[in-house]
Parts: structure tokens; sequence; C-alpha cells
């Protein structure tokens, strides 16, 4: 009896023995994987530094540059460093006064600095920056212009007001970013919803038919809006 009582424990523990076995290497080969994965992204033949413009901006009176540096497989940092010139287009679905700039003579376009920040999180795993992807920004634009006073017979005074649009974002972004297979050229796709709050002071020149002059009023706007954007983007990575 005791002989059986002792090949019936060996008859249960072998077949233990032998799946905690089989379900060993499984595990080992998740932890593989991932230390694989941070291995080759730490290496110096992948990208993790991309430089890019976006040229359709121009449209809407900014010229920004962006820099991108891939920090996990999964997460990356954006920044972007641009000038604000004229606004071709002022669109209210983006977010802008709905009057564009004045193109006429006597408006003096003044330049200043746009900011954008922003945290890149892909939904895939990957040594590069590619996929897709979700993207929360931070941008802040200024656009600024110098409206002439005008006389009767269309002659321009010293006199300047000024016309200054200011407006803080706070966007989400959804996009699609791909790396070329036989080069480091890059595009992406963008397009989200944001938030955008606006600080305007708005110049406003109307001409009087009765005494023939110009009258200059200025309206202060502040308020927030929601803006919607899409977009594409090229560069390079290194």
């Amino acid at each position: 009896m005791r002989l059986l009582s002792i090949a019936l424990l060996l008859a249960l523990a072998l077949p233990l023995a032998a799946q905690e076995k089989k379900q060993q290497p499984g595990k080992a080969r998740v932890v593989l994987y991932r230390e694989k994965l941070a291995q080759q992204f730490d290496t110096v033949d992948v990208v993790k530094n991309l430089f890019k413009i976006n040229p359709l901006l121009f449209f809407r009176g900014e010229l920004p540059i962006y820099y991108e540096r891939a920090l996990t497989p999964r997460l990356s940092l954006e920044v972007g460093l641009g000038v604000t010139l004229r606004n071709y287009l002022a669109l209210s679905f983006a977010g802008d006064h709905p009057n564009a700039d004045d193109f006429g003579a006597g408006t003096e376009i003044i330049p200043n600095l746009s900011y954008h920040m922003a945290a890149r999180f892909y939904l895939n795993d990957d040594l590069e920056p590619q996929g897709p992807y979700v993207q929360p920004t931070w941008g802040h634009l200024v656009y600024s212009m110098d409206i002439r006073e005008r006389q009767s017979d269309g002659s321009f005074t010293e006199l300047r007001f000024r016309d200054e649009r200011t407006y803080n974002d706070l966007r989400v972004l959804f996009g699609y970013q791909t790396l070329s297979y036989s080069s480091n050229w890059m595009l992406d796709f963008y397009g989200g919803v944001g938030f955008r709050n606006r600080n305007m002071v708005i110049v406003n020149e109307r001409l009087d038919l009765t005494t023939d002059q110009y009258t200059y009023t200025i309206d202060e706007i502040t308020d927030n809006v929601p803006a919607f954007f899409l977009g594409v983007k090229f560069g390079v990575g290194f």
C-alpha cells in the first residue's frame, strides 16, 4: 500500500511539473521582448530626432519649425518655434476672428514669435517614432499689425493704430506619422479639436460719406471658442 501511494503521488506530481516548465518559457519570452526592444531603441542607428515643417500654415500667417524627440518606444516630446506674419485665411471654424487682414496700403505687419509644446503618445510599440498617435498640445500665437491713419485725399499720416490678436490654444490631435523605408524622410498627417482663448484688439476703419473723412474705432474682445485642426508635416529624422 505504501508503494502504491508513492506511485500515485509521483503520477500526479510529474504532469504538474511538466506544465509549470511549459509556462516558464512563455513568461521569459515576454520579458526578453521588452528588454530587446529597449536595447534596440538605445542603439545609434534608430531614428529618435525629427525636424519638421508645415508649409500649409503659411496661409494662416505662421512659419513654424518643429522638433520631436523620442523618449521611449511609445512616448515623445515635440516643441515648435515660429514667426507669425499676415494671416491670409481667417477661418471661423479654426477659432480665428472672421475678418481676414487688410491687404490695402497703410497696413504694416509686425512679426511675432509663436510657440508650441506637446507630448505625443504612440499607440503601437516601435523602435522609431512612427504609427498612430494621440497628442495633447499647447500653442501660443500673436498676430499684430499697425494701421496708419488715412486722410480724405488717400494719403497717410504718421499716426498708427495697433491691431493685435492673441490666441492661446489647448489642442488634442490624432495623427499618423510614417518614416520612409529607404531614407529618413517622414510624413505626419494629423487632425483634431481644440479650445482657444482669444484676446483681441481690433481696429475698425470707416469712411464717413457725408464728411469724406476716415474714422477709427477699437474693439477689445476676450472670449473662448472651439477650434478644429487639420494638416500635414514634412521632415527628416536622424
